[in-house]
């Protein structure tokens, strides 16, 4: 029996709001166009699951990200590669997949403050401006952007499917992918 060739890991981080699950969406489509598969771990329905009554200390999001990392190293050592769109608001988090998924990229999705509030779906922003939450990263919570993510999008001027194919075409000329054309 072939051993099972390991996956890769994608992290898509940025602000609440700022497009990180639907462009990880659209870069799945692309993807599954040049028949390579992609598991995505989206922190909104993991979170159901793993924390279904979030407190959002600092304790629980320690445990959350590295959950999200786990099951990332597991998934990709298993031959499944995954997207991750999580805010990840600490680099420690994302440094944390760094150095324990083999094949591993980050990928920022910057989107101003201001975008990012004007897009808001589940109003996050909003209850966070009449301080109902407390702890939303870039409001009551610091986000610490990566100092030198594999790819950066700016997601303020991009739409969703250029923005997808742009982080599709960096990470083919890193070679994260096995082979490229596929």
């Amino acid at each position: 029996m072939a051993p099972i060739k390991s996956g890769w890991a994608v992290w898509l981080t940025g602000l609440p709001s700022s497009g990180k699950s639907v462009i990880a969406r659209e870069l799945k489509r692309l993807l599954a166009e040049q028949g390579v598969s992609a598991q995505i771990l989206d922190s909104d329905e993991l979170r159901k699951n793993l924390t279904p009554h979030p407190t959002y200390t600092n304790e629980e999001r320690i445990w959350f990200y590295d959950m999200i990392v786990f099951i990332a190293e597991l998934l990709t050592g298993n031959g499944v590669n995954v997207l991750i769109a999580a805010t990840g608001s600490r680099r420690e988090y994302r440094n944390n997949a760094r150095l324990r998924i083999r094949r591993f990229a980050e990928v920022h999705i910057d989107c101003p403050r201001e975008v990012c509030q004007r897009r808001d779906p589940k109003g996050l922003w909003q209850r966070a401006v009449k301080d109902e939450i407390r702890s939303l990263p870039g409001v009551g919570s610091e986000y610490q952007a990566p100092f030198s993510p594999d790819v950066r999008v700016d997601n303020s001027v991009m739409t969703i499917k250029d923005a997808a194919q742009h982080i599709f075409e960096k990470l083919c000329q890193k070679e994260l992918w096995d082979s490229y054309p596929f």
